[in-house]
């Protein structure tokens, strides 16, 4: 039996939308790639985005590569939620389109055509 490559953990008191995160996790990345998915309070994201990134402030998504074929997605899902009505999303929409971007990041992509192309591919696929 395959081991799984996906760890989600909920360090809140927020629902995480079911979605189908291990097929799109698979797709974009392989079913070799390692991930965590992790979901934190609004201290904790301000403290990582500070730390990691000298941003100081929460923000509703992170992504962090820890080698070639692990990483780490972090949601502030209060975050998600209040920014999803700023792109006329729904929470679980938004929370995919998060998501894709996310895993985008870890396979290297940075901000810009390319990747705003590849994710409405994926959004259109999931």
């Amino acid at each position: 039996m395959k081991e799984e490559t996906l760890l989600v953990k909920n360090l809140t008191k927020g629902k995480l939308s079911s979605l189908p995160f291990v097929l799109m996790k698979n797709t974009i990345l392989g079913s070799e790639y390692e991930l965590s998915v992790v979901c934190v309070g609004e201290k904790l994201a301000r403290k990582l985005n500070r730390d990691m990134r000298a941003k100081d402030y929460a923000t509703n998504i992170l992504s962090f590569s820890l080698s070639k074929t692990s990483g780490e997605i972090i949601f502030q899902l209060d975050c998600v939620k209040k920014d999803a009505k700023n792109f006329n999303m729904s929470y679980k929409e938004f929370l995919k389109f998060l998501f894709i971007h996310g895993l985008l990041h870890l396979k290297g992509m940075d901000h810009g055509l390319l990747m705003e192309k590849e994710e409405k591919k994926y959004l259109k696929l999931f």
